[in-house]
Order: structure tokens, then C-alpha cells, then sequence
């Protein structure tokens, strides 16, 4: 059984829809900062969640800079390459968001995104 969690903070940069495998698989990366009372703004804290599948789009109405709540879980593999040590992978996968802000969202639209991702480790198994 799966347990959910959720997680608020601004856009801080969307990421395009990846492909993966012959299968069709598909993911998109984001990445907020967090926001709450319990934040300390001199150590902010940024959190890179990934949609997976047909939940691909459910970025798409929302722009860098929107506050929204995220709802995630918990997702997490070992992987071990062949001659080198066992790695543990872990995601933090979104099936749900929701605008803090309403008016914002309204006003905003959508906007390109901020940033191509990159630097990411290409040799993972997923």
C-alpha cells in the first residue's frame, strides 16, 4: 500500500516530456521551491518531482513562478550496473496538483520551459 504526501512551494522550472524504452514510456520533471511556514528562506529548499504517463500534461497549465500544492508518492529501486555497486534510486512521482493561488493562475498561463533539466545521470534503468 502506497502512502501519499504533499509538498507546496513556487515553480521553479518545468521540464519537457521525455520518451523512454520502445514502449512508449513517458516522464516529465519538475522541480519547486518549497514554501511554508516552517521554511527558512536563507536555506531555501528545492524538490525535483517527475509525472509519469498519461499525468505528463498535468503541468501544462501552469508556468514558472505559480505556487501550487503538490500531492506525491514515494517511489524508490536498487539497480546495479554490471561491475559496479548496487545504487537506490528514489522519485518523488506527482498524480496531483493544485494552484495556491487562483487569481495568479488565471493571469499567468502557460510558459515555456525554464529549463532543459540537464545534468541528470543518462545510465539510470528507468
Amino acid at each position: 500500500m502506497s502512502t501519499s504526501y504533499e509538498a507546496q512551494g513556487v515553480i521553479h522550472s518545468i521540464g519537457d516530456t521525455q520518451e523512454f524504452g520502445n514502449n512508449g514510456f513517458t516522464k516529465r520533471e519538475f522541480v519547486i521551491k518549497v514554501t511554508g511556514p516552517d521554511q527558512n528562506p536563507s536555506y531555501p529548499n528545492h524538490l525535483a518531482f517527475e509525472l509519469i504517463k498519461d499525468r505528463c500534461s498535468l503541468i501544462d497549465s501552469y508556468a514558472v513562478g505559480t505556487e501550487l500544492k503538490v500531492h506525491f508518492n514515494l517511489n524508490g529501486r536498487l539497480w546495479q550496473a554490471p561491475g559496479k555497486p548496487e545504487r537506490c534510486f528514489n522519485a518523488l512521482q506527482a498524480w496531483r496538483l493544485e494552484p495556491l493561488n487562483a487569481a495568479a493562475e488565471q493571469d499567468s498561463g502557460y510558459a515555456a520551459p525554464a529549463s532543459d533539466m540537464t545534468g541528470f545521470d543518462d545510465e539510470v534503468p528507468f
